[in-house]
């Protein structure tokens, strides 16, 4: 069955996306022998590609999938330099430069009210918080506050400050990590969490995902992410978006390195 994961109807809607961003950069090489002075594998980089990473790839699917966007990031450069064995497409190691950032404008918040950013009606606010000083707690607070469909994908432990965001998009990890929180939220009917190649838990229902050959999951979180508040602006259905999101997510798995839908 093909797949329409760019729809004519996404191009009426405008999202803001407000977050950390960073370069995520591959490189790609041989690794065919070891160091004579110490047991790691010698590397020889062939060619590498760079593209936007973190809140920078969720704005970067949303624009492959026809909506507009409004970003508000960091400006000091953050860079994920992925070495990775061309034959096995195996990540041997990541270097994280400039792993902090600067703290959001003090301005800029008090602005995103209403679902309205410079005048603009948003149609819906994601905030991809990587929690690299970009934005605090106080600051996601409030945007749920005085906004509505807010989703929410961040690394922070979940607390009092998220419970009026709209949805929660997290990870099985991230969901074990701050499980003993969430009985003290009632929240779970705004989380969605993603189990990896098991699919997506929604409400205690689980959503499972087709199979396919994986390649690379850098980035899937944010493609499913995107494809998660793209159909549920359209649909008003969280179960309708989740199947979405994760066919969007199924499509760049299936890619090296970090890819767009």
């Amino acid at each position: 069955m093909k797949i329409n994961l760019k729809k004519e109807e996404f191009k009426s809607f405008t999202v803001l996306v407000i977050g950390d961003t960073c370069v995520d950069e591959f490189v790609y090489g041989t690794a065919i022998r070891l160091a004579p002075e110490a047991p790691v594998p010698v590397f020889n980089p062939l060619f590498e590609n760079t593209n936007d990473g973190m809140a920078g790839n969720v704005v970067a699917n949303l624009k492959a999938l026809g909506l507009n966007t409004f970003f508000i990031h960091n400006t000091e450069p953050v860079t994920k330099t992925r070495y990775v064995d061309d034959r096995s497409g195996q990540i041997l190691l990541r270097v994280d430069k400039n792993d902090s950032v600067t703290k959001v404008d003090s301005r800029i918040i008090p602005q995103i009210v209403g679902n309205q950013f410079e005048k603009t009606k948003i149609d819906a606010i994601v905030i991809s918080d990587y929690d690299k000083g970009f934005l605090n707690e106080e600051d996601i607070q409030f945007i749920c506050e005085n906004n509505k469909n807010v989703f929410i994908d961040t690394k922070k432990i979940l607390g009092e400050w998220c419970v009026n965001a709209s949805f929660i998009k997290i990870n099985h990890v991230e969901y074990e990590r701050t499980e003993y929180n969430l009985k003290h939220l009632d929240i779970e009917d705004k989380l969605v969490v993603t189990l990896s190649n098991k699919g997506c838990q929604y409400k205690g229902k689980l959503l499972p995902v087709k199979k396919v050959s994986v390649k690379d999951v850098s980035g899937a979180g944010d493609t499913f992410l995107s494809g998660l508040v793209s159909e549920y602006i359209l649909t008003q259905d969280i179960e309708q978006a989740i199947l979405f999101a994760q066919q969007c997510a199924t499509v760049v798995v299936q890619k090296p390195g970090v890819s767009t839908i």
